[in-house]
C-alpha cells in the first residue's frame, strides 16, 4: 500500500482552517523517519510546482517492511496531550486499503487514538473511561480515503464533537461521547504504520500537511 505524507500533526485547540495557537506536534520528526533507515526512501510529493520556490514536494516512502513507533512522551516532552486538538495528514493510500495510519496506546496497551484510511473511516477516540465505547466511535460513512489518490485530511476535536475536513472543506461534524475531562495518556507509544496486533504493516509515503494547504497551487 502506498500512503503519503511528510508532516503528520497534532495541533492544540486549532481548527483546521485557521491556523493560530499553540505550536504543532511533529509526529514524523518525534519518530525520527528519515530515508537513513532502512525501507524508507524519498518520492514525488503532491504537489509538483511549490509557489515560492518553484519546487516539487518531495515524500516519504515506507515499504512493508518497517514499522516506527516511539514513546508517546517523545512527542510530547514538556505537556499533557491536549484535550482538544486537530490532527492534519496529506496522504495517499493504495486503493480499497483499509489501515490505522496513526495509533496512540496507553501504558496498558489500549489503543486510545487511531487515524483510519479506508471506506468509511472510523475516528477512534478512548478517554481514560473508557469512553466512547467502539460501537460509539464516530464513523464518516460514505467517505473513501483510500482510494489511490492524494487527499489531504483534518479531523479537529471540539468538547464533545469531531470534524472531517477533507480536501480543505468540511465533511461532517459527529458527536464524540467522550467524558469530561477526557484524557490522552502520554505514558504509552505511538505507532505509526500499523496497530500493535496488525499483522500486516503498510507501505506509506508521506508528505506536504497542514502548512501546504496555503501554498499548494490551487487550493
Amino acid at each position: 500500500m502506498t500512503v503519503a505524507a511528510r508532516h503528520l500533526q497534532i495541533l492544540e485547540h486549532l481548527q483546521p482552517l485557521g491556523l493560530t495557537g499553540a505550536d504543532p506536534v511533529d509526529v514524523l520528526g518525534g519518530l525520527q523517519i528519515s530515508d537513513r533507515l532502512e525501507g524508507v526512501s524519498i518520492d514525488a510529493g503532491l504537489c509538483t510546482h511549490r509557489q515560492g520556490t518553484g519546487e516539487a514536494d518531495m515524500a516519504f516512502r515506507i515499504d512493508k517492511k518497517i514499522q516506527l513507533s516511539a514513546p508517546t512522551r517523545q512527542l510530547f516532552p514538556d505537556s499533557a496531550f491536549p484535550e482538544d486538538f486537530s490532527l492534519t495528514a496529506t496522504v495517499r493510500a493504495r486503493k480499497n486499503a483499509h489501515v490505522f495510519l496513526l495509533s496512540v496506546y496507553d501504558e496498558q496497551g489500549v489503543q486510545q487514538l487511531g487515524l483510519e484510511l479506508g471506506k468509511s473511516p472510523v475516528f477512534l477516540y478512548e478517554d481514560q473511561w473508557g469512553q466512547p465505547t467502539p460501537d460509539q466511535y464516530p464513523t464518516f460513512k460514505k467517505i473513501n480515503l483510500a482510494d489511490g489518490k492524494w487527499h489531504r485530511i483534518a479531523y479537529s476535536v471540539q468538547g464533545k464533537s469531531v470534524t472531517l475536513y477533507l480536501d480543505c472543506r468540511w465533511v461532517q461534524t459527529l458527536e464524540l461521547q467522550r467524558g469530561d475531562g477526557a484524557v490522552v495518556s502520554t505514558d504509552g507509544v505511538t505507532v505509526f504504520g500499523t496497530r500493535l496486533l496488525d499483522e500486516e504493516v503498510f507501505e506509506v509515503k508521506t508528505q506536504c500537511f497542514l502548512r501546504a494547504w496555503r501554498d499548494c497551487p490551487g487550493t
